[in-house]
């Protein structure tokens, strides 16, 4: 249980570390936020958890495939602030299109027999 309380305050902490900074230099926030934290993040607590290379092999290779589609909400978004949308309709518009976009790329790696 403290393990997961640690990883917890890890995570979370890291979360709150790039908005803080974002408040004061958007380019630096940008930056720190662009470093993938969350998936290395994942691979240690992965690994830590069950010392299983396979598994943060397999991670690894997940990630790198879904990064592909993730990058339409970063496309999406400024487009619709842009166009006028509020802020929230946009967040949400651009996250039902990276949902599309994830659902898209998983079956294209899958007719390529590409398994996740």
């Amino acid at each position: 249980m403290l393990q997961t309380v640690i990883k917890l305050l890890i995570s979370s902490g890291v979360i709150v570390l790039v908005s803080e900074i974002a408040k004061k230099n958007t380019y630096l926030g940008g930056l720190i936020a662009s470093i993938p934290l969350v998936s290395v993040l994942s691979m240690v607590w992965l690994y830590i958890d069950t010392k299983d290379i396979e598994s943060v092999r397999n991670l690894s290779n997940s990630i790198l495939w879904m990064v592909i589609p993730s990058i339409s909400l970063f496309i999406s978004l400024p487009i619709l602030l842009r166009s006028g949308i509020g802020f929230y309709l946009s967040i949400f518009l651009s996250t039902i299109i990276t949902i599309g976009c994830y659902g898209v790329t998983i079956l294209l790696l899958s007719r390529f027999g590409i398994e996740l």
